[in-house]
């Protein structure tokens, strides 16, 4: 990183048939069901827990801050700032604010993701004057639940995660989302965060995919889509994800939205392909910025 940016500018929504009104209520539900999982998600962690990984969550401004000391440098999914300027213009005095609380905890990594409704013109000299550089942004993209929904087509037995079970949803996404075996008493926990279902994708008796869903009222945002190494190219992503839909649907949920790391020319996002399979379309883009020194890992969503 800087990665070229291939997708439209923040704050550009997708129209649509529904019109620029609609269009924009859509994409303010997805960044604020967003905010309202990684918060959820924090909660469920408890004091032992949070001692032990440095979790912090803080707000500078508008913009509300994750932050996991413990884990390493790559947990970008987690030690990320989000909501810059979207109830009033990002200020410097913001910026400064965000960057001393993760130095102030030992985070050298983190990204800060403005509101995609805020003019790029506007936060980019401020990240600059801040020290930050452009990382790959975060595409997001949204299914309308009245559509039909697509076949699981694969043979994985997928059900919801008990509480017993999260010790294996969470083995295989630290590992895939590069959060380290630290946060895996954390992650073992979500299927008990309100609002999240986690969901286990079995052959036999190994798990060997997983993902999640997080709900509220009629929108739902799906996260933490995994496959085990030893089983990718064989479907259990995409099952995963139609299996979702269909317990979205089953919840009352009319609309679900994801994300994933916008596409560059060379570096595929396979992610990216399953998401778009399942029905969803692309709405807007989330700009990243990260400190100046060193790199943090690209992120794959969903």
């Amino acid at each position: 990183m800087p990665e070229p940016i291939t997708k439209p500018q923040a704050g550009a929504a997708l129209a649509g048939g529904g019109g620029a009104a609609r269009a924009s209520h859509h994409m303010s539900e997805a960044e604020m069901i967003e905010r309202a999982g990684l918060r959820a998600l924090h909660a469920v962690a408890g004091g032992e827990l949070r001692r032990r990984l440095g979790l912090d969550r803080a707000r500078y401004g508008d913009a509300e801050v994750s932050m996991a000391a413990a884990l390493p440098g790559s947990a970008i999914t987690i030690n990320r700032a989000v909501g810059l300027g979207r109830e009033r213009p990002p200020q410097r005095a913001d910026l400064d604010g965000i960057c001393a609380a993760y130095r102030g905890a030992g985070i050298e990594r983190f990204f800060l993701q403005p509101d995609p409704s805020t003019n790029d013109d506007l936060v980019a000299p401020l990240c600059e004057a801040a020290g930050l550089t452009r990382a790959r942004a975060w595409q997001k993209f949204e299914r309308d639940m009245t559509r039909a929904l697509p076949e699981a087509g694969a043979h994985f037995d997928i059900r919801e995660a008990t509480p017993e079970e999260g010790p294996e949803f969470a083995r295989i996404v630290c590992n895939a989302f590069d959060l380290g075996e630290v946060a895996e008493p954390w992650l073992a926990r979500l299927p008990e965060a309100e609002g999240w279902h986690a969901y286990i994708a079995w052959e036999g008796a190994r798990a060997v995919g997983c993902g999640a869903l997080f709900v509220r009222g009629a929108a739902a945002f799906t996260d933490f889509g995994a496959t085990d190494p030893a089983f990718r190219q064989r479907g259990a992503q995409s099952a995963n994800l139609a299996h979702r839909l269909r317990a979205a649907r089953e919840m009352g949920v009319e609309r679900v939205h994801t994300c994933t790391g916008v596409e560059v020319p060379g570096d595929p996002q396979h992610s990216y392909a399953n998401i778009l399979k399942a029905g969803f379309h692309e709405t807007h883009v989330r700009q990243a910025w990260q400190p100046g020194q060193g790199r943090a890992r690209r992120y794959q969503g969903e």
